[in-house]
């Protein structure tokens, strides 16, 4: 049994024998002085592991020899590449080795499945596990923003454009695979994952043309991804976003983990898109071939 400090022993037990409403506990307790809490219930916590391709029997929650909780730290599997998230250490035990002893048993379990590259995003100004993570071997690759976009009180007037919405099945023809090492959550996996995924697909009258790929919820949209086909990038995507709001005005939005050099982003501070937060992508190890960025 491995131990932290020297002298308090640890279990590490697989999440697959927790329910749900256990783990959103665990997790919600582990968060309550997080920078950005994002608290869970079951239900969501169900889907998050659905949508990113967690596996509950990678995945560890550690506690003391008695019982007591002391962390949560989940591991995404895909083809080539895994992603860890969720790290949670509760308030009274970091700073004793948790958070590093649930790293070093993911980052372990990857390289027993022969996975050799993994990612994660650490939110700017967590410093402790920015740190954590760069002793760990992971390295810097980008800035990552989270956008948010509050309801309408009127129905925006859309760009002119030949336009059509996308039901599903077009949708993700258009997203396809062949779409570089995009952030694990806006990965093709997690949007074939996700329910209720549609799409838009417009030209402008000079030839600019492109689509948008996005999630609807109940009571947000969520999830997109933009592709610009001819044109200029932020006109598309300017014009796709005034179609999606005039089409749901009353529905919060909130975009996670666009790129700070992604060409479609003056397109959402024009749409009237105000940054939340910003998260820093870090990887360990070299994206296999098939997944490089292009």
């Amino acid at each position: 049994m491995p131990t932290v400090d020297n002298t308090t022993a640890v279990r590490l037990i697989p999440v697959s024998q927790f329910s749900d409403e256990q783990l959103a506990a665990i997790y919600n307790q582990t968060r309550v002085d997080y920078l950005v809490p994002m608290p869970m219930n079951a239900a969501r916590l169900g889907e998050y592991v659905k949508t990113y391709d967690v596996s509950r029997e990678d995945s560890l929650v550690a506690t003391t020899e008695d019982g007591e909780m002391l962390g949560v730290n989940m591991l995404g599997l895909r083809k080539g590449r895994a992603w860890i998230t969720r790290l949670g250490v509760l308030p009274n035990t970091r700073r004793h080795g948790v958070g590093q002893l649930l790293m070093e048993s993911l980052i372990q379990k990857a390289e027993d499945l022969s996975i050799h590259f993994v990612m994660l995003e650490v939110i700017k100004n967590n410093t402790p596990a920015h740190q954590l993570f760069l002793k760990l071997g992971f390295y810097e690759v980008g800035e990552l923003l989270v956008l948010r976009h509050s309801p309408l009180t009127h129905a925006v007037d859309p760009i002119v454009a030949d336009a059509r919405r996308l039901e599903r099945h077009d949708a993700m023809t258009l997203v396809g695979w062949d779409r570089g090492t995009q952030p694990w959550t806006n990965q093709s996996e997690s949007l074939f994952n996700a329910h209720e995924v549609s799409g838009l697909q417009l030209e402008l009258a000079d030839g600019s043309r492109g689509w948008l790929v996005y999630q609807r919820q109940k009571f947000l949209l969520t999830r997109f991804a933009f592709k610009t086909e001819a044109g200029d990038p932020a006109t598309v995507a300017y014009a796709l976003l005034s179609h999606l709001h005039n089409q749901y005005p009353r529905l919060d939005t909130q975009v996670e983990n666009i790129q700070v050099n992604d060409p479609h982003l003056p397109a959402f501070y024009r749409m009237g898109y105000v940054e939340a937060f910003r998260r820093i992508e870090m990887w360990r190890g070299t994206p296999p071939p098939e997944i490089q960025k292009q």
